[in-house]
């Protein structure tokens, strides 16, 4: 595992008062227009709903999904919180060659988003440091929202919510995980089993609300 995808990975839950955006992360092309992505994976379908309010991020997103970087990579880990609440997250971890430029943190303070069920978000290091491992929240979870966790805390960036496949999200948060596997805090939260995504494309555009 390289040194990026393990401080994405480690990163998660971390508070930390940080400094500003790293210096290397870069913007990329905003959708116009709410996009829809499909993930086929072993466990069943998920569809996410792209927001708009987070533009760079999403657009990321849609980049992994149309250059084909997100399929054969898998969801990996399952965090539960308490019954009924959680995460679970996937991306390139396991595929670093598959790993774009980092971008500009999108705060939830200035998306007007947040970590309730069904969020999808960004897993990151530092802010700007995200490329292409993402979670989706089961719950109510806005402790990861900017601010939550402390002062000044940069939160993380939710870009979208699941409109189908929720079950699934919910199968995979409560798979069996590796008593064994996992660094520090992450001991016991990868899956046993991981699911794979089979396929990631775009399913549908709609035009924003006036």
């Amino acid at each position: 595992m390289n040194r990026m995808n393990r401080r994405s990975l480690i990163a998660l839950f971390i508070a930390l008062v940080v400094g500003p955006v790293a210096a290397r992360a870069q913007t990329v092309e905003p959708a116009a227009s709410v996009q829809k992505v499909i993930l086929e994976t072993t466990g069943g379908a998920i569809v996410i709903a792209l927001d708009p309010a987070a533009p760079v991020t999403s657009a990321n997103f849609l980049r992994y999904v149309d250059e084909g970087r997100l399929n054969g990579t898998d969801f990996y880990r399952a965090m539960n919180i308490a019954p009924g609440m959680g995460l679970i997250q996937g991306g390139t971890n396991s595929a670093p060659d598959r790993v774009l430029p980092p971008i500009t943190h999108e705060p939830t303070s200035e998306t007007g988003l947040s970590h309730v069920d069904g969020a999808v978000s960004m897993a990151r290091f530092d802010p700007g440091s995200a490329t292409g491992d993402f979670f989706i929240i089961v719950g109510d979870v806005r402790s990861l929202d900017a601010g939550r966790a402390a002062p000044g805390d940069p939160g993380f960036a939710v870009f979208g919510r699941v409109t189908e496949g929720m079950d699934v999200v919910r199968d995979v948060l409560a798979a069996p995980t590796s008593p064994t596997e996992g660094e520090g805090f992450m001991r016991g939260q990868m899956l046993d089993r991981r699911i794979r995504i089979i396929s990631a494309r775009r399913l549908a555009q709609e035009a924003p609300a006036p």
